[in-house]
């Protein structure tokens, strides 16, 4: 089996190319369990037969480290992969309704059942460009559709890899795979899908969101937005620092869900300085532009954006920068106020602003006045404090101890809310995402 791969697609040949797909679907091809699960299974073989190359390629587009590759997109997705493989039967079986009220005979029963939604678009990020692109895919295919795949074209090694993969291993009567920009996009969404998944930034969301409501499709929108830290009095920093270090530099800071601002009192906020300035030494060495454990800017677009950002508030360790190598230290800032430049956008990059509040009471109004976040996070020990960011803020996720980590957690769905993304996948919920929920009922004739 292989699977077709397109670029430079015209409106035309984009809607030919979504007609076969569908035309596919509707023989039933893609709906018995075993072909979900042949696909997820040769999508698995994908991932650890060309692991290396995978990770070449996200070293040529973004210095993604070998160890980072391998963790947070490679064995990320097999492990989704497998989640998924051992309880996808038990995911799709009818669930059973109970009937209550008069009129109902004896006999009669009620249930649900998971239907596939036809043919699913799925357009990735270039920040993980495999993670990012088939663990959707995954939940797509494990749901019964088929799948026009959409890698990012800014990560241009990495989707070369993708287009040439993909047709070796997934059924070229059910998938396809479209590599190209903008254009190739827009001819994408000006057609009929069932359901679009899109990945990426808030701007382009919008614009996925209008083309879907022409043919009233259904959207998921994983986006971003600056997701806070709250840090308490009395924690330990230096678990704290080296918890913040491994999560916001992760991937030069390119991580939708990193750690983008810290709030956190005077006192503590100056104690926090030594301690990331430690910690970042500590991972990455005196100087971090040499280490093969960082990574670098995607393109000089972002690189110009993020320097912009540098002038914000008091550079407490890092700055350096190089344009040639689209290379930006770990970067710490204090003494920011709200109304300066990183703090108007998300950052999505190696820099970490703290801002100072009285305490838990002003810490919770400021994130309440800004967007919802696709994620939060805190650091404390106090109880009444985690139930007050539970019960009093909203946001995709809440991390108490460790930001990041709930996407490793496949029994959690992942996503945002409000403008940081609607919808949710990984394990069961991508299932969910990718189906209709369909009411059964059955009264017996006689």
């Amino acid at each position: 089996m292989t699977t077709e791969t397109r670029t430079g697609l015209t409106a035309d040949e984009a809607a030919a190319l979504v007609d076969r797909l569908r035309t596919t679907y509707r023989t039933g091809r893609t709906k018995p369990l075993a072909w979900r699960k042949e696909q997820l299974t040769r999508l698995r073989a994908l991932l650890t037969e060309h692991g290396d190359d995978l990770a070449d390629a996200l070293h040529t587009d973004l210095h993604k480290p070998r160890a980072e590759a391998y963790l947070s997109e490679i064995d990320f997705t097999v492990r989704e992969i497998d989640h998924t493989l051992e309880h996808l039967e038990e995911w799709l079986r009818p669930q059973p309704a109970a009937i209550t009220g008069p009129g109902f005979p004896d006999g009669s029963a009620a249930r649900t059942k998971f239907d596939p939604l036809g043919v699913a678009l799925v357009i990735s990020a270039w920040n993980y460009p495999v993670n990012l692109l088939l663990v959707p895919v995954a939940g797509a295919l494990a749901s019964g559709n088929a799948v026009v795949i959409k890698p990012a074209e800014h990560t241009e090694a990495t989707s070369a890899l993708l287009a040439r993969l993909l047709p070796a291993y997934l059924d070229n009567e059910a998938t396809a795979v479209v590599e190209g920009g903008p254009a190739e996009t827009t001819a994408l969404l000006a057609q009929h899908f069932d359901h679009i998944f899109y990945t990426g930034g808030g701007a382009v969301g919008r614009f996925v969101m209008k083309a879907a409501a022409e043919h009233l499709t259904p959207v998921t929108l994983e986006l971003g937005g600056k997701c806070p830290v709250f840090v308490d009095r009395d924690v330990d920093l230096t678990t704290v620092a080296a918890r913040l270090v491994g999560t916001k530099f992760t991937n030069a800071g390119q991580t939708c869900v990193a750690p983008d601002y810290v709030l956190t009192d005077p006192a503590t906020a100056r104690a926090l300085e030594n301690a990331l300035t430690v910690a970042i030494e500590d991972r990455y060495g005196a100087g971090p532009a040499p280490s093969d454990a960082y990574g670098r800017i995607i393109n000089e677009r972002h690189f110009d954006r993020l320097t912009a950002l540098l002038g914000s508030g008091r550079t407490v360790t890092g700055g350096q920068h190089d344009r040639a190598g689209k290379y930006i230290a770990p970067t710490v800032l204090a003494d920011v106020s709200p109304d300066e430049p990183v703090m108007r956008e998300e950052i999505f990059g190696p820099i970490l602003p703290i801002l100072t509040v009285s305490g838990l009471d002003e810490a919770i109004g400021f994130i309440n006045d800004r967007d919802k976040p696709l994620a939060l996070y805190a650091f404390t020990e106090n109880d009444t404090t985690r139930r007050r960011l539970a019960d009093e803020t909203s946001s995709g996720g809440l991390n108490f101890g460790l930001p990041i980590r709930h996407l490793a957690v496949p029994e959690l769905p992942f996503g945002g809310v409000g403008a940081s993304g609607m919808g949710n996948y990984h394990g069961r919920y991508s299932i969910e995402t990718f189906s209709h929920r369909k009411a059964v009922l059955d009264v017996p004739l006689s």
